[in-house]
């Protein structure tokens, strides 16, 4: 059985300008374990899989649900009224796009290698 379920909320990156002290605040405040991807990036590990990450950089949050069908994801987002703002792209452990609801909001849905 797959520790993900199908649309609902999965993965949450935040972004730190200063990477360094963002993991050393989370690991000191909330106790997280950090998986380390080199100077740009560390997962966040939790309750048995990896749950978020930090990533270098000044974006705002970005929610990733996940999807057992990403193209049909895609479908559904665009038939409800969003917009594909990254198409499907290939990233190390899967594939994913980003798409902006009717209020502006950017998530993104993911799925993995197969």
């Amino acid at each position: 059985m797959s520790p993900h379920t199908h649309h609902a909320i999965d993965y949450i990156e935040l972004s730190a300008s200063d990477l360094d002290a963002a993991k050393a605040f989370y690991t000191s405040a909330f106790g997280w374990s950090l998986n380390e991807y080199g100077p740009e990036y560390a997962g966040i590990q939790g309750e048995g899989k990896e749950q978020g990450g930090l990533a270098k950089g000044d974006a705002k949050p970005l929610v990733i649900l996940y999807s057992t069908d990403l193209e049909a994801s895609v479908a559904a987002v665009e038939a409800a009224g969003g917009t594909i703002v990254e198409s499907i792209y290939s990233f190390p452990g899967g594939r994913r796009f980003h798409f902006a609801d009717p209020a502006g909001n950017v998530l993104a849905v993911y799925s993995e290698d197969v």
